[in-house]
């Protein structure tokens, strides 16, 4: 099993992307609403690793 969590807080995005935290924080809200609206559970200043990571592929 690696290392990495199955969730990134608001300074691990903010280091990851190279913004402020209220970005990251801003970014989140908007990632959660678009995990909610598929049924996802989600949880408050928190984002899911994989989806994450998805969302920087595109």
């Amino acid at each position: 099993m690696t290392d990495e969590r199955y969730m990134m807080n608001a300074p691990e995005v903010a280091a990851a992307l190279g913004v402020k935290i209220g970005m990251a924080y801003k970014l989140i809200r908007q990632w959660n609403t678009e995990l909610k609206a598929q049924g996802k559970l989600t949880i408050r200043g928190k984002i899911n690793r994989k989806f994450f990571e998805r969302k920087l592929e595109v």
